[in-house]
């Protein structure tokens, strides 16, 4: 009903359509417990955390989040696959390394060495907030702790979480949130990356025109 392109007419339709995305990005935001302009539409979860990898891997040296060779990359094992290949890509890319949280025979996050696994070469730990196939939570307070510890970005899968449980941004504590609309029964096509203010800010862009 409303066929113009946001922000970019001042014609009725596009004030109109303008409305409305910005009216969405408000009600997602208020959602998470974060801001509008800290939301960004995706066409699904993989896409937000494509670009935020892809934005990272763009950074020149001397930017805050800059990978080079002998820079690490945590992961876990229980991770879906959207939440995995765009961080190995990156590793492959940059040089930095991908390392691993394992899991346990229950099904359960391996925690016991954290603090070897999250060390000072860490810069980016990026985690499922539940799996997808143990339907595992994940001590995400422990995860930030340790990151935190080192200086590490924390990037959160909530695409499990998000329907399940209430998930706000501001008392979990991470640095970026991807999850997919579908899930949390709006529509098909679309998914959200859910970043602080001022990382966003300081990513280089992933897309041109």
């Amino acid at each position: 009903n409303h066929n113009a392109a946001a922000h970019r007419g001042a014609h009725q339709l596009a004030e109109e359509a303008t409305e409305a995305l910005e009216s969405a990005r408000a009600v997602v935001a208020d959602f998470l417990g974060g801001v509008s302009d800290e939301i960004v539409f995706t066409k699904h979860s993989t896409e937000a955390l494509n670009l935020l990898a892809y934005s990272i891997g763009d950074s020149p040296a001397g930017n805050a989040f800059h990978l080079k060779a002998g820079d690490e990359i945590v992961v876990s094992e229980m991770e879906h696959h959207a939440n995995l290949i765009p961080w190995q890509q990156l590793a492959k890319r940059s040089g930095a390394k991908l390392t691993w949280l394992s899991i346990t025979t229950d099904g359960r996050l391996d925690l016991s060495n954290i603090d070897q696994i999250i060390n000072s070469k860490t810069k980016i730990v990026a985690i499922t907030h539940q799996s997808n196939v143990f339907g595992t939570v994940v001590p995400i307070d422990l995860i930030v702790k340790a990151a935190r510890n080192v200086g590490a970005l924390i990037v959160l899968d909530a695409c499990q979480s998000v329907p399940h449980f209430a998930v706000d941004v501001k008392q979990l504590g991470v640095d970026f949130l991807a999850f997919s609309g579908h899930k949390v029964l709006g529509p098909t096509g679309i998914g959200v990356l859910w970043g602080k203010s001022e990382l966003l800010d300081k990513l280089e862009p992933a897309i041109f025109g």
